[in-house]
């Protein structure tokens, strides 16, 4: 049990006459905690930026770009890639403004707004981040099997000892689904993990509020 579940159980438990944990106390503890759980929000959301960063970086340094090259697709890549790192950066002036809002919040019902926004503003995140990468992997399958013979290079059919095209397409759609699948499992994980966790914290402050404020 954390401090703030410790005064919650004081003032729910404590007779009527004697409130030595008043609702103010609970406002005051709710409101350090929520601002400090969407401080690490914010930090995460820099941290999973660099994260990022450095990850495309060092693809880019391996022999997969050189097959995009040779299927025309570096200028689209670098389109996506610098429209995706305008909206994250977006996203990550709107995480920090949600930290700095929320300090400035002097009772009960403006607390409970900043925090259903901070729960939107990360909710619309993880959904950009899955939705985005499902549909850039579509995109980019469409323009390799609009290319001549796109998919014999990006598989290495050479390598796969397979002649027949509609084998070696149909093995390439396949293999993106199953790609797909993984990618969207992996990143459910990935950002339930980073920020599902805080944002079941930030709902049961919001719950708390709630209660406060219904009951005055």
């Amino acid at each position: 049990m954390d401090l703030l579940d410790q005064y919650k159980k004081a003032w729910e438990n404590q007779p009527e006459n004697d409130k030595k944990v008043s609702k103010m106390d609970i406002y005051r503890m709710t409101k350090l905690r929520s601002s400090s759980i969407i401080k690490w929000i914010f930090l995460i959301g820099i941290m999973e930026f660099v994260f990022w960063g450095i990850l495309n970086w060092l693809i880019s340094k391996t022999k997969y770009i050189d097959v995009y090259s040779e299927l025309n697709m570096l200028t689209l890549l670098n389109y996506t890639y610098y429209i995706n790192l305008a909206v994250v950066v977006v996203f990550l002036y709107l995480f920090y403004k949600n930290f700095t809002s929320i300090n400035t919040s002097d009772n009960t019902k403006s607390l409970m707004v900043k925090i259903i926004q901070t729960r939107k503003t990360v909710k619309y995140y993880v959904y950009y981040n899955i939705i985005g990468g499902i549909l850039l992997m579509i995109i980019f399958n469409i323009v390799i099997l609009n290319t001549p013979n796109g998919v014999e290079m990006l598989m290495n059919s050479e390598e796969l000892n397979i002649t027949d095209p509609s084998k070696l397409v149909t093995m390439f759609l396949i293999s993106q689904g199953i790609l797909i699948i993984f990618m969207v499992g992996f990143l459910s994980l990935f950002y339930y993990l980073l920020y599902g966790i805080l944002l079941k914290k930030l709902n049961k402050n919001y719950k708390y509020l709630a209660k406060l404020e219904s009951e005055e």
